[in-house]
């Protein structure tokens, strides 16, 4: 175990690490879960294979975290870079870096969503990368502008104001009996069929959608919140007092967000207040894990898997939608996997992909290739 003070660290390793277990999920973690719980057949692993699907409408799944973890993380991280920018550039150069990151983001979330096939009648126009960049650029500009008392105002004014919205309004072409926390009566679907152009991803309502990204807003904040907290010099607070703050913060929020949800209902399509607040405080909870873990007690050996991913995460989200790691896995490992039992394929050929994409994004990492967007 080693004695370290990573509150004085420039980088923290544990943040890269979550930031590619999260992604690890998309890259083929979630596909994994899954596979093993219909091999075992034990309780345990066919709850976490269950865990590894996004809930219908309303309700929170691990997978439902991990978007937000994402964003959540992205906002993490701004203080640090922020710190590091203010020390080498004039303020307008920050500016033009954060406005331009968000736009880059929205583009290729757009790429993404099949831009380059110019079906401009068929695209979506809400994307993952694009929340992620048009949330993390408003949360950036309050940040840079803004003290901490201001800056946990506006995380609550944005909450209860989204809160009070869409429980006082409902769309104007909702069917009868339809309230405004479902898809066809909710204010959010109204606002994206009649100002998004193109196709929306449940047709009458995006996940990713304009009203949605305001709440969203308050999730990169609660990060970039966070971030500063672990900046903030203090001799009593010890690395093992942030932990148990960071612990404990995650255990509040997710309570508030169940006890909130009972009224304002848990739900990542709207992305809901109560689930911000879920969100935010299962991904504390991780955080405090790994920060005492990796950060603290200097055990990082076992999480490289992780921070090759983290390290590249934009690249591992692109390629696993563009390349396909399977086709290469079943070329270099198909005749070994089929001298296996039938049952077990599914699962070697799932961990072969996934071995085939890390590789590909450990060339990258050793070559210090990273997509700094």
């Amino acid at each position: 175990m080693k004695n370290s003070t990573p509150e004085k660290s420039k980088r923290l390793k544990s943040i890269d690490a979550l930031r590619g277990f999260d992604m690890f999920f998309i890259f083929g973690g979630d596909s994994l879960f899954i596979a093993l719980g219909a091999i075992s057949g034990l309780p345990l692993f066919n709850w976490l294979a269950g865990q590894m699907e996004h809930v219908a409408w309303n309700g929170f799944h691990f997978y439902d975290n991990i978007f937000p973890m994402f964003l959540f993380i992205a906002g993490m991280s701004f203080p640090f870079s922020l710190r590091k920018r203010r020390q080498s550039g004039p303020e307008r150069k920050i500016y033009y870096h954060v406005i331009l990151r968000g736009v880059i983001l929205v583009f290729l979330g757009l790429v993404y969503n099949g831009l380059l096939r110019f079906d401009f009648a068929g695209q979506r126009y809400a994307s993952v990368l694009g929340r992620i960049g048009l949330a993390w650029m408003f949360a950036a500009l309050i940040f840079m502008n803004t003290k901490v008392i201001w800056r946990s105002v506006i995380v609550t004014v944005i909450l209860l104001g989204y809160w009070l919205l869409l429980a006082t309004v409902t769309a104007p072409d909702a069917p009868a009996g339809a309230d405004g926390y479902s898809m066809t009566g909710s204010i959010v679907g109204y606002v994206d069929r009649i100002l998004l152009p193109g196709r929306l991803y449940l047709e009458v309502h995006d996940p990713e959608g304009i009203l949605s990204t305001i709440p969203a807003i308050a999730t990169a904040l609660l990060g970039m919140l966070t971030g500063e907290f672990i900046l903030f010099k203090n001799n009593k607070l010890t690395p093992y007092v942030r932990t148990m703050i960071f612990f404990g913060a995650g255990v509040l929020l997710m309570v508030i967000g169940k006890v909130w949800g009972l009224t304002f209902p848990v739900n990542k399509n709207l992305w809901t207040s109560s689930f911000v607040c879920m969100s935010a405080g299962l991904t504390l909870i991780l955080f405090s894990l790994f920060y005492l873990v990796i950060d603290v007690w200097g055990w990082s050996k076992w999480a490289f898997f992780f921070i090759v991913i983290g390290m590249n995460s934009i690249v591992a989200y692109m390629a696993s939608h563009f390349i396909s790691f399977n086709y290469t896995a079943r070329a270099l490992f198909g005749g070994l996997i089929h001298f296996l039992p039938e049952n077990l394929q599914p699962l070697f050929n799932i961990i072969a992909g996934i071995t085939v994409g890390w590789a590909f994004l450990w060339f990258l990492y050793k070559k210090k290739w990273f997509l700094k967007v």
